[in-house]
């Protein structure tokens, strides 16, 4: 059965049927998938009745798959699946997944478990699409800029509102601390395009204060966010969105008053980032080889 590819928005987003997830995927398909995620940059699919087994099946077709997150606990039995559990924590932030290692996921599948009743979508951005929105006066600095991301950040959250279960949390995730340089313009080794490489994760520009860092960074960051740019899903039982973790960035609203929401999240192994000028990231601090190869 052939793909079939339908637009979403005009810049970002696509839906995907003709093709059964529960199923092996032929090379055919698999080729398919990986045009239209070129193309649309986020892919959303009818999950049937997938599993975590079948959604890592999928995840692997497009390469070596990760473990679950560097400092953060899996589902049982499943190394390679993150819950991603209201419970344990909203990620409530504009940011592209574990950019604080030196090669984060090249692609991120999500996979709806619970949904509430209203709410709790996730908007997925168009970095490259950003990119070519800047003015070329920013272009061309943006192209010059080197920013360090780290898992170990300001939240700016009341410590009023910092609970011992949040406490906790934030403990873990900041359990190992890992620092590392991407350049703010990295260029995307399938397509060659460009697309701002920033979000939470994105603490300083090399060379700068924090504040100065701060003024610059939220500029840029104002382009991936326009709306234009943004796919709003609105989830639905047994859905899956696949999205290409190297040029966008995403965020999951929250706006479901405290119901449950769970998704699982399978990701794909990534290369070393690079910048316009053929220079790779590089790491500061944090040794993430147990987290994740290094994609060829």
């Amino acid at each position: 059965m052939s793909l079939e590819i339908t637009k979403v928005t005009a810049r970002i987003g696509a839906r995907v049927s003709g093709v059964d997830l529960t199923k092996p995927l032929d090379q055919e398909q698999v080729t398919a998938i990986r045009e239209a995620l070129n193309a649309h940059k986020a892919l959303v699919f009818d999950a049937g009745d997938l599993d975590d087994e079948g959604q890592q099946a999928f995840a692997r077709r497009l390469g070596d798959l990760t473990t679950a997150h560097p400092t953060v606990g899996a589902v049982e039995g499943a190394p390679n699946v993150l819950p991603v559990d209201s419970e344990r924590g909203r990620a409530n932030h504009w940011h592209t997944d574990v950019t604080f290692v030196l090669n984060p996921p090249q692609a991120s599948t999500l996979r709806s478990i619970t949904i509430p009743p209203y709410g709790g979508e996730t908007l997925i951005a168009n970095a490259a699409a950003a990119y070519r929105d800047l003015p070329e006066p920013l272009r061309r600095l943006a192209d010059t800029l080197w920013a360090e991301h780290t898992n170990d950040y300001d939240y700016a959250v009341p410590e009023e509102e910092i609970d011992e279960e949040k406490a906790a949390q934030r403990a873990q995730f900041t359990s190992i601390k890992y620092r590392t340089a991407h350049p703010v313009v990295r260029v995307h080794p399938l397509t060659g395009e460009r697309g701002l490489f920033i979000g939470g994760f994105a603490q300083r520009i090399v060379g700068l204060s924090v504040g100065e860092s701060r003024k610059i960074l939220d500029l840029l960051q104002a382009y991936v966010t326009r709306p234009e740019n943004i796919l709003r899903h609105r989830w639905a039982e047994n859905e899956l969105v696949l999205f290409d973790n190297r040029i966008t960035q995403h965020y999951a609203i929250d706006n479901y008053d405290g119901q449950p929401r769970r998704l699982h999240r399978v990701t794909v192994a990534g290369d070393v980032p690079v910048g316009i000028e053929g220079k790779e990231s590089y790491s500061i601090e944090g040794d993430a080889s147990h987290y994740t190869p290094v994609a060829a």
